[in-house]
Parts: C-alpha cells; sequence; structure tokens
C-alpha cells in the first residue's frame, strides 16, 4: 500500500496515466492525492474528471481556483475558459460537478504528517484554525444557497486575517488564502498580483512592499505537519520548510510531478507534459 501526492493537473489526463504507469499506482491497494486545479487549459479535463471520480476512495482531491471557476461557470458566475467545452457539453456533466462540489478545500492526516491543499495556509494559521477555516467554506459548495453565494466571494478583500471578519468577507478571505494564495507582504496581508519565482521580488527596494513566500513569513505558526500544496508553477518543486511544492507547470509544457509520501524522505518522480497547447 503505497499513498502518492501529485501536483497540479489541470487537465492534462495523458500525462497523468503515464505517470501512474511509472508509479506503478494500483487503485486497489494505493491512495492518490491531488494538490487541485484537476481541470482547465489541457485537453482533457472531461476525461481527468471522469477519471480521478471513478477511483472513488483511493483518491483525495482538494478544490483548487480552477475547479471552483468551474463550478461557478455551472451556475452561470463566470464564463468556462474554452478548454472545458467538452465537459460542459457531456451527458454526465451534472453528476461530474456535483461530485466535484463534494471535494475538500483540506485534507490532513496526523499519522503520515501531512496537510493537503491548494496553495496553502495563511501564516496566521494554526492547524486547528486552518482546519476550522476549511470545513466552514465546504459546507458552502454543496449548500442550497452555492450559486447565490459564489458571486460574493469572488475578490481580492480583504487580505488580512480577521477571526472577527463579517461572515462573507471572512469566507472570501478563506477561500482566498486555500486556493489562491503565493505571497504575503511583511505585515501578513495577501498579494494576489504576483505570480513569478521569489527571486524575482528578493530585492524589492521597499520594505513595506516586500512580498515574501507565504511559508517563510517569519511570524509562520507551526502546524506540525507538513504542508503539500500546488498552484506555483513558477515556483516548482520545492521541499523546504515543512512545504513540499507540487507544481511542476505541466500544462505550460513543464513536468507533472509526483511523490510517495508513505516513505522517509519523499523524492520525486516526474513525466513531460504533452497534453498543452
Amino acid at each position: 500500500m503505497a499513498t502518492y501526492a501529485i501536483g497540479d493537473l489541470q487537465g492534462c489526463y495523458e500525462p497523468l496515466m503515464r505517470l501512474l504507469d511509472k508509479l506503478r499506482f494500483d487503485p486497489a491497494a494505493d491512495t492518490l492525492w491531488l494538490a487541485g486545479d484537476l481541470v482547465n487549459r489541457g485537453k482533457h479535463s472531461l476525461e481527468t474528471l471522469r477519471f480521478v471520480r471513478s477511483l472513488g476512495n483511493a483518491a483525495v482531491a482538494v478544490l483548487g481556483n480552477h475547479d471552483i471557476s468551474l463550478l461557478a461557470a455551472f451556475h452561470g458566475i463566470r464564463k468556462p475558459h474554452k478548454s472545458l467545452k467538452p465537459l460542459t457539453e457531456a451527458p454526465d456533466y451534472p453528476e461530474l460537478i456535483q461530485w466535484l462540489a463534494q471535494r475538500p478545500i483540506m485534507h490532513t492526516d496526523p499519522m503520515l504528517g501531512y496537510a493537503l491543499c491548494h496553495a496553502g495556509i495563511p501564516p496566521q494559521w494554526d492547524l486547528a484554525t486552518a482546519q476550522r477555516c476549511a470545513r466552514e467554506v465546504e459546507q458552502m459548495f454543496t449548500s442550497p444557497l452555492v450559486a447565490t453565494w459564489l458571486p460574493l466571494v469572488y475578490g481580492d478583500q480583504p487580505d488580512v486575517w480577521d477571526a472577527l471578519l463579517p461572515t462573507i468577507d471572512r469566507q472570501r478571505y478563506i477561500l482566498n488564502a486555500f486556493t489562491r494564495m503565493r505571497y504575503c507582504r511583511p505585515d501578513g496581508s495577501l498579494d494576489f498580483d504576483a505570480k513569478g519565482h521569489p527571486r524575482e521580488y528578493a530585492q524589492t527596494a521597499s520594505k513595506k512592499m516586500k512580498l515574501i513566500p507565504w511559508f517563510l513569513h517569519p511570524n509562520r505558526k507551526p502546524l506540525g505537519v507538513t504542508v503539500l500544496f500546488g498552484h506555483w508553477s513558477t515556483l516548482g518543486y520545492y521541499s523546504e520548510n515543512q512545504v513540499i511544492a507540487l507544481d511542476t507547470g505541466c500544462v505550460w509544457g513543464g513536468q507533472l510531478s509526483a511523490i510517495r509520501i508513505d516513505t522517509n524522505n519523499p523524492k520525486p518522480l516526474y513525466v513531460e507534459c504533452t497534453d498543452y497547447g
């Protein structure tokens, strides 16, 4: 029995199949942890969703920002990306959406010592806070109010955490933190514009505007687990400071990455991406 964690799929079905062959993945015995963004931009989002859904309990997939955009498109809130047309026209589209809406925002396994989310965990949160916040927004995706709730949680503000924020503002921050975060400012506020590698921002002139990867913020609270995340293709594979970044840019012509997390000192395995363009 093995447990593998894989970075953003983004509809790249064929590289996923080659990676699973390389891992000798057996769904009857093994488990996949998927870091979100199952769909979008790649050529085969429909096949990817169908496959992950078919794995049942052998797959743990968290929601990424592109998955949430697909849910919003289903409810008529956003226009779906052009790559999603085969999915949105498929006869099982509603069933796939229902399944997707039931995916968690965060998954934690204390025995393995890992937490999985798409973008990360804000430095102000301890593990209990992160788990509580994840549960708060997860229930909204399966609520009868989801179609009226989703438009309210799009936006970049607030960018500073406060547990006493009004409900919608708090949930907007939570969703952004889990699915869009890359950088913080020195005061802990979130930046949603910068997408480059940290070396691009390391020499920022103004200390006030200096950008810090969320996992390197000096006031980051200890979590007691290693955080697995995706979302940051320009960062690439990164394994330090109690985090492992798994998005290696498959849909951008890079690679699809996996690690085995039920062993000590996991090492990445890669396959090249051929499912883009």
